[in-house]
């Protein structure tokens, strides 16, 4: 039995390997693996004109290939600070990594989230997220982007009332 598996495996191998002549599918369309060290990209104070009070982005990367169409950056919430109302054209998933933050949709509907914790907001949903008003906020942004470039449509600012529960 365990000849069997192990021919089994190699059969595998050779047969996956004949498909791109031997080579992987990096080495066949000469792409190699790229390294951003820490420290290489800047931070950014967040506009006035997308953000309530201060927060801080870090660009991660930027789109790079159609069949991985998202960019991501860090961005950092003072206690108190979000976004301004937006959409994403083809979602965003937030990853918490650090305190405790809030996100709101235009049903009025007012989240709290931690560090460990992921939101998944689809495309075309109103909403804004930021810092709790006690605590500060940080997470990696990973942004679809479609065809033409976009990735977010700004909108009017959110209202103390909206960002502590109220309509």
């Amino acid at each position: 039995m365990k000849r069997f598996l192990l021919t089994l495996v190699t059969l595998a191998l050779i047969a996956g390997a004949s498909i791109y002549g031997g080579q992987t599918m990096a080495e066949g369309t000469k792409q190699t693996q790229t390294i951003i060290r820490a420290g290489e990209q800047p931070f950014i104070k967040g506009l006035g004109e997308f953000f309530t009070g201060n927060v801080t982005l870090q660009r991660l990367f930027d789109p790079k290939h159609p069949d991985a169409p998202f960019g991501a950056a860090r961005v950092t919430f003072e206690p108190g600070a979000r976004t301004f109302w937006h959409v994403h054209p083809a979602g965003q998933h937030l990853i918490v990594t650090d305190g405790v933050g809030r996100t709101g949709t235009a049903g009025g509907k007012v989240e709290e989230f931690r560090a460990g914790d992921v939101l998944w907001c689809p495309a075309g949903i109103k909403h804004w997220h930021g810092a709790s008003p006690g605590m500060p906020m940080t997470h990696i942004a990973l942004t679809g982007t479609l065809p033409d470039g976009k990735n977010v449509e700004w909108m009017e600012e959110v209202t103390d009332q909206q960002y502590n529960g109220g309509k």
